[in-house]
């Protein structure tokens, strides 16, 4: 597996992943949500983000990851590549090559929230809302070792 910076041209690839994945792990969200929060992904938030994309030796994006200065805002895996560590290589690039140490995870997306903290990120503070002001929790999570790849 390879991670590079990932282009406009692959944001519709991305854009499949993210829905597929959030389809699979975010049962709090309904359709409708999930199709209102598409084109906003598409068209708002991966132009605006700094995104890398991790691909297979078939050259396919199974996952990706977005970040802003020291904050990942999204990582998402396609749901049949899911448990193979490309979430924890996408996390421990960001982590050693970005600097990043903070993240938001909503509260009921206990998959992400364990897997975040079994990589060694502790939860610093809460919200009751989402960003688009929606009553689903956030949790505000920092790892203390920046410099350091999570294990």
């Amino acid at each position: 597996m390879r991670i590079q910076q990932a282009i406009k041209a692959d944001f519709n690839k991305l854009i499949e992943i993210w829905e597929a994945s959030v389809r699979a792990t975010h049962d709090f969200l309904s359709g409708e949500q999930i199709n209102e929060l598409r084109p906003l992904i598409l068209h708002t938030y991966l132009p605006a983000l700094t995104v890398y994309k991790a691909i297979n030796d078939k050259h396919e994006i199974e996952g990706f990851i977005s970040v802003d200065q020291h904050r990942v805002e999204m990582l998402f895996i396609s749901p049949d590549s899911r448990g193979k560590g490309i979430g924890k290589s996408l996390l421990n690039f960001a982590i050693s090559e970005l600097g990043i140490n903070e993240l938001d995870v909503n509260e009921q997306n206990t998959q992400g929230v364990g897997f975040y903290q079994h990589l060694g990120f502790e939860v610093f503070n809460r919200s009751e809302i989402d960003g688009q002001g929606n009553p689903f929790p956030l949790l505000h999570m920092r790892i203390e070792r920046p410099n350091a790849e999570a294990t």
